[in-house]
């Protein structure tokens, strides 16, 4: 019992999700106590404040000697979750500041919610990241979810915005229930929750539990399927996606998606990877099935991609093909030829991070100009506003995987795995894919460049969101120029038997 017990002391490890929590009620109770007449932005600050705290507290907890593990290893400090958490407070740090300024009362009533609503959304999937308990995770799942749908309807008086919260509302407790299920079926086989004692207890089960083992891993990979958008598991994705208020657009496409990602990687490899299930093939099943969803998302994702005229469903299949990219270093498998799988993974995320915020800052202002999410209203961009158009087609070279970005260096090491594994097929369908995406993000270009509309508005950006365009149009650049820095410093922090392997 002495395990389960939080001690004073075991808060410290805890500061970064503590300081979320603090956050998000302080800023609750300073939303009701404001004048109605003074301007919600300055919730809007005080929450990048809170998040930039979360951040710090994060970073000093990089690199221990040895992984925190608290009640009973049902929440794990290392830095496979710290890596995680500040992509996760980075991401949302990037989407407030492009919040601000843009985000106005007669389009979402209560912007002061909408603020803090983000704080316990963000603290959901660092919960996931740090998970070592069934348990655990699925409290984290559930706040992540529970605050999404909160996020997604908050548009309420719009018709489409309400459609599509409905739609991710029952697709999304759908995928939780196919979660838990697949959970139980671990939890009755083992009789335990904790991942660890999981791991240690499936190989003496085979062979008679085989069967139950390859239902419970489809189960899984169905509910975090839906969690990342890959397909077959997307449908939610597009009109969830254009329905929602677009910073939450931005939310769902990246830190959710990264989120679900985390949890996916440590149980896949701590439930499969590394453990030993003698002369039973599940082991390989499992990872040709997640290379095979891995194919489905890319050629569906960017195909169906072509066709769209709307960027925020664009950008939702373009997301989907990019599970398909990163559920690739997953699929892999590590090898004694190739074990970089998690540092390639996480930097292809990072750079997916930065080009996709990037994309929805964009849109924020063209919508703000011209009332709609259509390409057409890109129409002659470069004429109206140069910088934000010069911003991002940086971001699109990036997007598309033009070399001297940061998406090149990414999918390039991805590739260059699967060529170490002799998955041949899985690199060479990354590049066919990739080269089909180029056909659909420059038909965005040659709107900014080559369509000129005389009666479209002069495109009007305030100076936080200016700024989260070329934050993320140079992070993307910065990528490209110098990625084996970032690539070492990633392998330098990360160890894989002592931040991963739960010990």
């Amino acid at each position: 019992m002495e395990q389960l017990r939080l001690h004073v002391a075991d808060l410290s490890h805890l500061l970064p999700e503590l300081s979320l929590i603090a956050a998000a009620i302080i800023l609750s109770l300073l939303d009701l106590l404001l004048p109605k007449n003074v301007s919600r932005s300055v919730i809007g600050w005080l929450s990048l404040v809170g998040i930039i705290i979360s951040a710090v507290f994060v970073v000093l907890q990089l690199n221990p000697e040895q992984p925190i593990q608290l009640l009973n290893q049902s929440y794990r400090i290392d830095d496979f979750s710290n890596l995680f958490k500040l992509l996760f407070l980075a991401g949302t740090g990037v989407i407030v500041l492009m919040s601000l300024g843009s985000v106005k009362e007669e389009e979402i009533p209560h912007v002061g919610e909408y603020y803090y609503f983000l704080l316990p959304a963000v603290l959901g999937a660092m919960v996931m990241s740090s998970s070592g308990d069934l348990i655990t995770l699925f409290v984290g799942l559930e706040l992540l979810s529970i605050t999404s749908y909160l996020l997604v309807a908050m548009k309420k008086k719009n018709h489409q915005s309400n459609e599509g919260a409905f739609k991710y509302i029952v697709m999304g407790g759908v995928s939780s229930a196919i979660i838990l299920y697949g959970m139980s079926f671990l939890y009755g086989m083992t009789g335990s929750t904790n991942l660890m004692e999981i791991m240690s207890a499936l190989p003496s089960l085979m062979p008679g539990y085989e069967s139950l083992l390859y239902v419970t891993f489809f189960l899984l990979l169905a509910g975090f399927g839906f969690k990342i958008a890959a397909a077959p598991f997307h449908s939610w994705a597009p009109d969830v996606y254009q329905g929602a208020p677009t910073p939450v657009t931005a939310f769902l496409a990246v830190i959710s998606k990264a989120a679900g990602f985390a949890i996916l990687f440590r149980m896949v490899y701590l439930l499969f990877g590394f453990t030993d299930y003698g002369a039973s093939k599940i082991q390989g099943d499992v990872f040709l099935a997640l290379s095979v969803t891995a194919a489905i998302a890319m050629v569906a994702g960017n195909f169906i991609a072509l066709k769209q005229t709307n960027l925020k469903r664009l950008l939702a299949y373009s997301g989907i093909a990019n599970a398909g990219y990163l559920l690739v270093p997953i699929g892999t498998y590590f090898s004694p030829a190739h074990y970089g799988n998690f540092s390639e993974f996480i930097f292809y995320l990072i750079a997916y991070v930065f080009m996709n915020l990037g994309a929805f800052a964009v849109l924020i202002a063209m919508e703000r100009a011209e009332g709609h999410t259509e390409l057409k209203g890109f129409a002659g961009l470069y004429y109206r506003a140069p910088w934000t158009a010069l911003g991002m087609v940086l971001i699109i070279l990036s997007l598309t995987g033009i070399p001297i970005s940061g998406g090149f260096f990414g999918k390039l090491y991805i590739i260059l795995g699967t060529m170490q594994t002799h998955q041949y097929w899985l690199g060479a369908l990354m590049i066919a894919t990739s080269v089909v995406s180029f056909y659909y993000y420059f038909g965005l270009v040659r709107q900014m460049f080559m369509r000129a509309d005389h009666e479209s508005v002069e495109v009007r950006i305030a100076a936080p969101l200016c700024i989260s365009i070329w934050l993320c149009a140079l992070a993307g650049l910065a990528l490209g120029f110098v990625p084996h820095l970032v690539l070492k410093w990633i392998e330098t922090i990360f160890s894989l038997s002592k931040d991963f392997i739960l010990s």
